[in-house]
């Protein structure tokens, strides 16, 4: 199942559009659940299409943020615990995936445009995001860090501003800004009960696990190995990625960690140890064993001492 588009290719490709949910916890994060997108003109409205790649005739369209929202509502229903819902403005747009969380007493932070207009003075006025952050004085920023990264921690300044409507409510508009290049992101967020700025921030900044997800899936599990053209080909092989992936983040989450000086055990290292000591047993478990720790052990030296650079600097 395939369909032309222009993109980030700069021409004109086939392709496949999924939704995915992710799951983040403290231990590790997993993709749990995807939809596959079908465009309404090039798919939808043309059943000799999808007869043809095996698309079921209760399919019918649904936008990405609709796809989220069902997602979500069957995670709810199978008992997963949720504490937070993050996503990009595509799904911070959607009020209807804003009301499914209010109705859930999920509190979310989700992405919004620059341009979005929000209620300020208990909803007597409704100013655009740009304009609010214009008028943050300097010492309405505050410095704080939304996680660690691949090059230390992701320090960002930021400032909320209330934007309930009602006594009780607890509403914000939450801004970031780039502390070199000046650039502003917005969120929306909701909460049912009062939360401090750091809660809002980590939750900010967890949205980027769905891309090293992405990121991990394709270059450990071959999340985007494939070559499907049908409905049921393509859910079986996603499932099938996802299921993996998921294995390997539950031994790295659960993996014993020996020595301080040696990184934990990562995905990647987990399969690489894999298909040395099960798939091939061209060596000795031992000398496998080995060249594991003295990696691990090297990533820990130079780690310390990338980010000892960065707080010299």
């Amino acid at each position: 199942m395939q369909r032309q588009y222009t993109g980030t290719a700069e021409r004109v490709e086939n392709s496949q559009v999924g939704v995915f949910l992710a799951y983040v916890s403290p231990a590790g994060r997993a993709l749990i659940d995807r939809r596959l997108y079908l465009p309404e003109t090039t798919w939808c409205d043309q059943p000799e299409r999808r007869a043809a790649a095996g698309v079921p005739d209760q399919v019918g369209f649904a936008t990405k943020p609709a796809l989220a929202r069902q997602m979500i509502a069957a995670a709810i229903d199978a008992g997963v615990p949720v504490g937070w819902v993050t996503a990009d403005e595509v799904y911070g747009a959607d009020p209807g995936l804003r009301a499914d969380l209010e109705n859930c007493g999920i509190g979310y932070v989700l992405a919004v445009g620059y341009d979005r207009r929000v209620a300020i003075n208990d909803g007597r006025t409704l100013v655009r995001g740009d304009t609010l952050a214009e008028r943050i004085p300097t010492t309405g920023w505050q410095p704080r860090s939304c996680g660690p990264g691949a090059k230390g921690a992701r320090d960002y300044l930021w400032a909320w501003i209330t934007t309930a409507t009602r006594p009780g409510e607890h509403r914000w508009l939450l801004i970031r800004r780039n502390r070199a290049t000046g650039e502003l992101a917005f969120y929306l967020c909701w909460s049912p009960r009062p939360v401090p700025l750091h809660t809002l921030v980590r939750v900010a900044g967890s949205r980027w696990s769905i891309e090293e997800l992405f990121q991990t899936g394709k270059g450990q599990v071959g999340l985007d190995h494939y070559q499907v053209r049908g409905w049921t080909g393509w859910h079986r092989f996603i499932t099938l990625a996802m299921l993996a992936l998921a294995v390997l983040t539950t031994l790295a989450a659960t993996a014993r960690q020996p020595d301080p000086d040696i990184i934990a055990l990562t995905v990647a290292e987990i399969r690489r140890l894999l298909n040395a000591l099960v798939l091939t047993q061209s060596l000795p478990p031992a000398h496998t064993m080995h060249w594991s720790i003295w990696r691990r052990t090297s990533q820990a030296r130079a780690r310390r001492s990338h980010y000892q650079r960065r707080q010299a600097n």
